[in-house]
């Protein structure tokens, strides 16, 4: 891919002091490795709101069945309303992106298990979400998001970014000019990539496009790609790839030896029980399957979802 895929982050991940305290986050991976693939739009909802660094601090409150973002020495600062005005503020920029990576535990935008408290100061629970990202995810229900900590764990990190190449080839090749052989083209890339992650919605994608004619195609692949997002958003498993990988294999009974055959069943097998990374049956099999000379088969996803320099697939993965 030429050009970088546009994706939101917030700023202190980046180096940039705007935290609370007059310090950063910054992310050596969302620096240093992400960048080379991502073009990076960085926001600070707090600092945009004017609270300017240092600041006090603020946390999410649990008031009734509401939640809000107020200090937590002057009770009387509250910006919930702010920061959800500049969220939709910013609609315009975020419209594009496809991704977003925020700031984890940040009571303006933490996405996951963000603590509450109480008016006293007690914690409440963890189930929290930021003030700002609440109001982006739900803007933008479609939009790969994930928090930089979470980047750390191998599977979230590669579904983040699988998720994050799959919308950008989305919008770029169906949802600019949508028709019938554009949705039909894209899925006929992603077929065992969508497999591979769950069974459930493979099933239920193949009714939305058996009938490409019942619905507006506009209508149609708003339907899909919902459902598409949907099932990329689980996290790949040993037992799905498996599957997906046996799948394939049976495309090389005639262009295989019984002892290719063998070999290709023996690594799949190694890699079920865990000995070996994906990386390796794959590699085999796209060894194998490059004999059979099948556009189809050569232009899955399944094979590269994010680019190998990555090396998002050579973990040996739980």
């Amino acid at each position: 891919m030429k050009s970088k895929i546009p994706v939101g982050v917030s700023q202190c991940l980046l180096g940039e002091r705007v935290r609370f305290d007059g310090g950063h986050k910054r992310s050596r991976y969302v620096t240093d490795h992400l960048s080379e693939y991502f073009e990076f739009l960085s926001l600070c909802p707090e600092m945009a709101i004017g609270l300017g660094t240092p600041r006090q601090p603020v946390r999410l409150v649990a008031d009734g069945a509401n939640t809000q973002v107020r200090g937590t020495r002057d009770a009387s600062l509250d910006v919930t309303a702010p920061l959800a005005d500049y969220a939709k503020q910013v609609v315009p920029q975020i419209e594009p992106l496809c991704g977003y990576i925020f700031m984890q535990k940040s009571p303006s935008c933490g996405v996951f298990s963000v603590k509450r408290y109480n008016n006293d100061g007690q914690l409440v629970d963890n189930d929290g979400r930021g003030a700002f990202a609440a109001v982006i995810t739900q803007q933008f229900p479609l939009l790969p998001v994930e928090e930089a900590g979470r980047l750390n764990d191998a599977r979230l990190r590669e579904n983040f970014i699988t998720r994050v190449y799959a919308y950008h080839d989305w919008r770029t090749n169906v949802e600019s000019e949508p028709s019938a052989k554009r949705l039909l083209d894209f899925y006929s890339r992603y077929k065992y990539q969508v497999m591979a992650h769950d069974l459930e919605s493979y099933r239920k994608i193949g009714p939305v496009l058996a009938n490409l004619k019942a619905a507006p195609i506009e209508d149609i692949c708003q339907r899909f790609i919902a459902l598409f997002m949907a099932a990329l958003s689980h996290k790949v498993t040993r037992k799905g790839n498996t599957n997906a990988l046996m799948h394939l294999r049976g495309y090389l009974k005639s262009s295989t030896t019984a002892d290719e055959k063998a070999e290709i069943g023996e690594l799949i097998e190694h890699y079920r029980v865990g000995m070996v990374p994906l990386v390796v049956p794959l590699t085999l099999l796209k060894h194998h399957l490059r004999k059979v000379d099948d556009p189809y088969l050569q232009q899955q996803t399944f094979w590269s979802p994010h680019p190998a320099a990555m090396g998002l697939r050579n973990t040996n993965e739980e």
